[in-house]
């Protein structure tokens, strides 16, 4: 939810944008590395702001047990979802299958914690698995993929902000 939460979502959002690069646009090499550049420079800000003074945001134990629990799941959801679909022969729904298990591993950490933001992130990444379900292949993994990065992308800007904004306050 903080700065550390904003480094995992980062580092995710890079994945899923190499992952579409790579599924949905067969791109090989050094191309598949550059989302990573995205989450270099989130890493950058969260050591800013994981150094700055002051109390940031930390989770109560409930939330963490709910984050602990939830992203056990998620890990188990991917494993699941990523051998159903391999096993089908349909590589095409691997994002949006894994955007729909990140999406879902949101809302009990949202339910958990109050926090309404996580609401919102986990429907954008269930309804870009939606669309990616629906719309036909090879854009619908397009869309799942690209709207999953950016979708976490995004919350991790936002989870800095709120983090360093925090900082501020107490330092």
């Amino acid at each position: 939810m903080g700065a550390w939460g904003a480094l995992i979502m980062g580092f995710f959002g890079a994945v899923f944008a190499s992952m579409t690069l790579y599924w949905q646009w067969h791109l090989h090499g050094v191309v598949l590395a550059l989302p990573f550049l995205g989450f270099i420079l989130i890493g950058i800000a969260a050591h800013h702001v994981i150094r700055a003074p002051g109390q940031g945001i930390t989770p109560t134990p409930g939330e963490e047990r709910a984050i602990l629990w939830s992203s056990i799941g998620e890990g188990v959801g991917l494993f699941l979802a990523a051998n159903i679909v391999m096993n089908l022969h349909r590589p095409d729904l691997l994002l949006p299958s894994m955007a729909l298990v990140v999406g879902l591993h949101f809302l009990p950490i949202a339910f958990a914690g109050g926090f309404r933001p996580f609401y919102g992130l986990g429907t954008v990444l269930i309804v870009a698995a939606i669309m990616g379900f629906v719309i036909e292949a090879p854009t619908g993994g397009e869309v799942a993929g690209l709207m999953a990065a950016g979708a976490l992308w995004l919350a991790s800007g936002m989870a800095l902000r709120r983090d360093g904004l925090a900082k501020a306050r107490t330092a």
